[in-house]
């Protein structure tokens, strides 16, 4: 969530700013109106105590000088009336605001080139050579049923379309591959594992920005729980409600979860084999960071995600995205993506983001400088 404050003080860079995303952000003009109302309200209730406490020494003077202060008393009754038809009013402007922001994204960061889509794209750098085959590559799905290893028509018998049942050397390559990127992590990369919940409530989900905008894009339980699309969410919110202390700081951690998603926008798009399923195994990489540190933990966050493809031996490019084709709630994002040869294409495969305080806001994570003053940390994450 953007900071009300700076939306106020900067309306016409906020327009601007987001506008580079490409969309058009309802609610803007409405946020700077609530925000004017609101400080009105809050120049009214100061104003009202200010005379409230005037006014009680001048009832005191009154009567022990003997005279009559019936006048004042009822102004202050209508103060104290006043008083107490501010507090809803300021609660319901709080609400209406709270979800107006919610439906705004993130500013793009200065140095994030500016576009309208996937074209626009700019290619930071590159690691190996495309493999050269004497023969005309498979596509995975076709080599996964040939092999018996991808059952992609049982699997949808069993829970419907976009959905994979592995078997033998598919299940096994799965589990190695997990427990090979989370070692790795943990081992040489410096993270701390966590296990997480793979269900999550609203709450969370509105921490990190999936909620209220994508909804749609969630599997929900009858019980209002949620499957997890991305460890990204429960992983984050282990430190919402929080304040941590400074030379914590920054926290990485690694979680293994599977992931849930509707894939409610992919009609249309390649959905082939293992792409856009409704269930998938992800690693994920979360960072905790201070402000002045964030990017150059963004990089080292996505040099971790690179030695993953560079120890599988995975030719791979790292791709900044313009503005127009990054996530609801990044600043700033890397997308890595590997060279399929089967379908002579490259594939993102890996996100990283850094949200700077979008999602700390959200999720209200703060941390206690050297001199006891709290601050917003920066949330960052990607596909580890």
């Amino acid at each position: 969530m953007l900071d009300p404050k700076f939306v106020q003080q900067n309306l016409e860079k906020v327009r601007q700013s987001l506008a580079q995303r490409g969309k058009a952000v309802e609610g803007l003009d409405q946020v700077a109106q609530l925000l004017q109302r609101k400080n009105a309200l809050q120049v009214e209730h100061d104003q009202l105590r200010a005379r409230q406490n005037a006014a009680s020494e001048e009832i005191q003077k009154l009567k022990k000088a003997g005279q009559d202060a019936s006048a004042t008393l009822a102004e202050m009754k209508g103060v104290a009336e006043r008083l107490k038809a501010i507090a809803p009013e300021s609660e319901a402007l709080e609400k209406e605001l709270d979800e107006l922001l919610m439906q705004i994204p993130n500013l793009p960061h200065a140095s994030v080139p500016v576009g309208t889509g996937e074209q626009d794209n700019q290619v930071v750098r590159s690691w190996g050579e495309k493999p050269k085959f004497p023969f005309a590559p498979k596509p995975h799905w076709e080599l996964g049923e040939t092999l018996g290893i991808l059952d992609f028509e049982r699997g949808a018998k069993i829970a419907g379309a976009r959905f994979t049942l592995y078997r033998n050397q598919a299940a096994r390559l799965e589990r190695a591959l997990i427990n090979f990127m989370l070692e790795t992590h943990t081992r040489e990369n410096g993270y701390e594992e966590v296990l997480p919940p793979f269900l999550v409530n609203a709450d969370s989900l509105r921490g990190t920005g999936q909620l209220p905008k994508f909804e749609a894009d969630l599997f929900k339980t009858t019980e209002g729980h949620y499957l997890v699309p991305t460890a990204e969410v429960p992983v984050t919110n282990i430190y919402r409600d929080e304040i941590l202390k400074g030379e914590q700081l920054p926290i990485s951690l690694t979680a293994y979860t599977p992931c849930f998603r509707s894939e409610a926008g992919s009609y249309g798009k390649d959905v082939r084999g293992l792409i856009r399923q409704h269930q998938f195994n992800k690693v994920e990489l979360v960072k905790f960071a201070r402000p002045e540190s964030s990017y150059d933990e963004l990089e080292k966050l996505t040099r971790d995600a690179e030695s993953i493809l560079q120890k599988l031996g995975l030719h791979y490019r790292v791709v900044a995205l313009c503005t127009g084709d990054m996530g609801f709630s990044a600043a700033k994002t890397y997308d890595l993506e590997v060279w399929l040869p089967g379908q002579e294409a490259y594939r993102e495969i890996s996100s990283c983001s850094n949200f700077e305080d979008f999602q700390a806001r959200r999720a209200k994570i703060r941390y206690k400088d050297e001199k006891g003053k709290n601050h917003l940390v920066h949330t960052l994450n990607g596909s580890g």
